[in-house]
């Protein structure tokens, strides 16, 4: 209360803070996707280029998400590739592939039709997600009728880049998301993939707020000896700038996101029945189940049956129907980890901390690797020589199952931003005492406020000291904190209207390599 503004006799009440200002912790595990959704609209409004913030799967399906017919219906398909047999002359190199009557089929997408959102964020809150923030940038396109080259790398038409770095752009206004994600990215042809990476990696410099996690184009379907040339590839896209904010994971992982009620025979040659009923009941061995349940399927009479009633009759009528369900269902479940890495990455901050490495600990939905690392093998993806990036290894040890194996960014030749849980915490400490300091903006530039800025930031860092997240023996090992004329700040300074604050953190670090050291010793008499 200022005294001089009293005038009337009588009787005032002073009250005074008897407590500084605090820093409250920012959230630190708020993951961006930007990619492409089923539809966009909730009561009227269309969702679209919209940054949304959700928190559980079920207000994903709610926005972003066809909704359900009434019962007795099948619930509405939110994800539906179209795959094809094609018959080969002789065994496949590549790919996944099914023999029927001695003759080779390829099983092989319309790669028009793959999206990766969808079962991304499935994967994300399977392995214990929380809030995020979804950018959808269109829905599906269309089918191109026709099934791509074997073997070869999947690039969806419909995914364009500049619907992918419109919606970046539009995360340049949202503060809050620490981690941009775009699981559609390896879909891309490989020089728009290295367009997008070096922009996600671009904004996240400007920012300073989040992390680019990469997914490694052919980490699909790895070429069991030329795989190497897929790490060189995207090595080769990232660029130079923001490394230090890029985190890529290899290889891709199959889940058990789909299951068979997910996939039936409208998944099949484009719902065409004429081209699935030979496989299914040939000449030399006919089966009439199977042609009475696709007879019923093309012209039903009275109550005709869900899709669902047709495709368990065809899976109890025909084995082969059901190894090919089986062998779609597969492929259509190999997914880019990175969704799931955001997942375990949102487990980790909550259960400890962002110092916490996001490493030796499994993913929630993985049961299978399309390549399985050695030691040596991943040796090249964690050192490289040359350009220093980093790539973490997500490996199978027998025993233990799938396990990530890596810690590192993309920077891995520096040894201030080489890890991951430094990344994070440096940046969860630069926000959270930024947004902490707004609250002395305008303020006086003297010792008072100099005391107080100081005083909150010490508060708030020996508290992430007590937690771990800082290493030495004292408070005083672990952090300093500096503010004041002729320490951090000039007469000039204060004459220009600024406070400097010089904040000095040891950070813990992963134990990446652990080194037992063995030797023998001669006996003694007792």
């Amino acid at each position: 209360m200022n005294l001089s503004t009293i005038k009337t006799p009588g009787v005032y009440i002073n009250e005074l803070n008897a407590f500084g200002n605090s820093v409250v912790p920012v959230a630190t595990a708020v993951p961006a996707f930007i990619g492409y959704t089923p539809q966009a609209v909730y009561e009227g409004k269309s969702y679209t280029n919209v940054p949304t913030k959700i928190s559980s799967f079920s207000e994903f399906k709610t926005i972003f998400c066809y909704p359900d017919p009434p019962a007795p219906a099948d619930p509405a398909k939110q994800y539906n590739p179209e795959y094809y047999l094609v018959a080969e002359k002789s065994q496949p190199e590549k790919g996944d592939y099914i023999l029927i009557e001695d003759t080779y089929y390829s099983i092989v997408p319309d790669p028009n039709t793959i999206y990766y959102l969808y079962n991304s964020i499935r994967l994300f809150y399977e392995n214990g997600g929380a809030d995020a923030y979804i950018v959808s940038v269109g829905t599906y396109g269309a089918s191109s009728g026709k099934p791509m080259t074997p073997g070869d790398q999947i690039v969806n038409p419909n995914v364009q880049l500049n619907d992918l770095t419109s919606g970046l752009a539009l995360l340049k206004n949202e503060e809050e998301p620490t981690m941009y994600i775009c699981p559609e990215a390896t879909l891309l042809a490989p020089a728009n993939n290295e367009t997008l990476m070096q922009e996600m990696l671009l904004q996240c410099t400007e920012m300073q707020t989040a992390v680019s996690i990469f997914d490694v184009i052919g980490g699909r379907n790895p070429d069991p000896i030329l795989w190497t040339q897929d790490i060189q590839n995207f090595r080769n896209s990232t660029g130079t700038n923001g490394l230090d904010y890029g985190v890529a994971y290899y290889p891709f992982i199959g889940t058990t996101i789909m299951q068979t009620s997910d996939i039936d025979y409208t998944n099949l040659f484009g719902g065409d029945l004429k081209k699935l009923q030979p496989l299914l009941s040939t000449a030399s061995n006919p089966n009439q189940a199977v042609e009475t349940i696709i007879s019923n399927i093309e012209s039903p009479s009275g109550n005709p049956l869900t899709v669902s009633q047709y495709n368990n009759s065809l899976i109890t009528a025909s084995k082969t129907y059901s190894t090919i369900i089986n062998h779609v269902l597969s492929d259509a479940n190999i997914l880019p980890p990175s969704s799931g890495m955001a997942g375990v990455i949102t487990v980790t901050d909550n259960q400890v901390g962002p110092w916490q490495a996001p490493a030796n600990t499994s993913i929630v939905g993985a049961a299978s690797l399309p390549i399985k690392l050695s030691d040596s093998q991943q040796a090249g993806l964690n050192v490289d020589a040359v350009s220093g990036k980093s790539i973490n290894a997500i490996r199978f040890f027998n025993g233990l199952g799938i396990l990530v194996w890596g810690a590192r960014t993309l920077d891995g030749n520096s040894l201030d931003w080489r890890y991951i849980s430094v990344r994070r915490t440096m940046t969860f400490l630069e926000q959270s005492c930024k947004l902490a300091c707004h609250a002395y903006v305008f303020e006086p530039n003297d010792k008072n406020t100099w005391e107080g800025v100081k005083a909150m930031i010490g508060s708030f860092l020996n508290g992430i000291w007590k937690q771990g997240g800082l290493q030495g023996a004292s408070a005083a090992d672990a952090f300093s904190v500096e503010c004041g004329l002729g320490t951090t700040m000039t007469s000039e300074d204060i004459l220009n209207g600024f406070m400097n604050v010089t904040i000095k953190v040891a950070v813990v670090r992963p134990a990446e390599f652990i080194v037992l050291t063995f030797q023998q010793e001669m006996a003694k008499s007792s």
